[in-house]
């Protein structure tokens, strides 16, 4: 997972994870700051339960992706044919307002040397998506972190997502999706390839 390390190297080491009580506390500044009363009876327990929320969507943080992929399966009869998961529901937040973005996330690789489990997919774009990034980020991250664990002769990634920050603040257009795509190998070198990819999503329409 060397390219795996470099990007996360470039985001820089986080501080030292604050307590428990300093972030519920951060949550009780915010409450404030919105122009709320953080002691009133409805907003008694919401730092607590904040803080507990963010434990769940930002989990990727304690997740190792290439422990996800570590287990490959080399004795599939010779195949080397493309494999594709198509709609792999994800949600992530953005890393500029911390504001949810949602949709659906494809994936295609040709296998070198092997496969591995077809959920194991679905739970890289898990690890990944619960955290602070951008979309495009999220698709590169994918594809980079399948390219180092199975050696592929190429991969694809589609993600489609629709942002609250589009859609709940600034122009508050609702219903706009956002499509990200990125390759690599084989999906990068011959366009065939990505019209291939991009053939098979739209047979699932």
């Amino acid at each position: 997972m060397d390219d795996f390390v470099t990007r996360e190297e470039r985001r820089g080491e986080a501080p030292p994870r604050p307590s428990r009580e300093a972030a519920e506390a951060a949550v009780r500044t915010l409450i404030a700051w919105a122009g709320d009363n953080p002691d009133r009876e409805g907003l008694l327990d919401t730092p607590r339960r904040v803080v507990k929320a963010y434990e769940e969507l930002f989990a990727g943080y304690g997740q190792d992706p290439s422990a996800t992929l570590s287990r490959v399966f080399e004795d599939v009869e010779g195949y080397k044919d493309i494999i594709l998961v198509r709609d792999i529901p994800f949600f992530s937040h953005c890393e500029h307002h911390i504001a949810p973005f949602f949709g659906k996330a494809h994936i295609a690789y040709y296998p070198r040397h092997g496969v591995v489990g077809l959920s194991k997919l679905a739970r890289i774009v898990d690890a990944f998506s619960r955290r602070l990034q951008t979309q495009e980020a999220l698709s590169s991250l994918i594809v980079e972190a399948l390219d180092a664990a199975l050696n592929t002769r190429g991969v694809a990634v589609m993600l489609e997502a629709e942002h609250t920050c589009m859609s709940m603040r600034g122009v508050r257009k609702e219903g706009i999706s956002t499509v990200t795509t990125q390759f690599s190998g084989v999906f990068r070198s011959q366009p065939n390839e990505q019209t291939r990819f991009l053939t098979l999503l739209r047979g699932a329409r």
